[in-house]
């Protein structure tokens, strides 16, 4: 079974940097998880969201866009072109600065999009989106 970002591609695009959520994102489903647990396996529910959570979002740069996929049974798909997307945003607080883990906002063209938050790395993603777009325009 490929991934969504996988099958989305089109003839001569291909895949520059491939983002995931963070598991210090989801601390809190983990942790809830692990201390009800004994008590009649109910801590079974958050841990599953937690792994469904992780399992089914994807994010990545590629030659032409930008894809972000979320969701399991229900799906969201955010997908800008590179050249229509303006800036991305990193925001971390102290917890996000130590395990590296953020929440990025892309804006294009006038618009910016839903927070996509608990992102591993959001520097890297960053990075890759700024060398995508800089790929992409002809030099002088």
């Amino acid at each position: 079974m490929s991934s969504y970002v996988e099958g989305a591609l089109i003839k001569d695009e291909r895949i520059v940097h491939m983002g995931r959520i963070s598991l210090w994102s989801l601390w809190h489903l983990i942790a809830l998880g692990i201390v009800l647990l004994p008590a009649f396996g109910i801590g079974l529910i958050p841990l599953v969201i937690a792994y469904v959570r992780y399992k089914s979002t994807e994010l990545a740069v590629t030659t032409r866009r930008i894809i972000v996929k979320h969701g399991f049974i229900s799906r969201q798909t955010i997908e800008i072109n590179l050249n229509k997307a303006e800036s991305i945003q990193v925001d971390q607080g102290v917890w996000g600065r130590l395990f590296n883990f953020g929440t990025l906002v892309i804006s294009g063209t006038g618009t910016s999009h839903a927070p996509l938050t608990g992102i591993a790395d959001p520097m890297a993603f960053r990075r890759a989106f700024i060398e995508a777009q800089d790929g992409g325009k002809p030099a002088d």
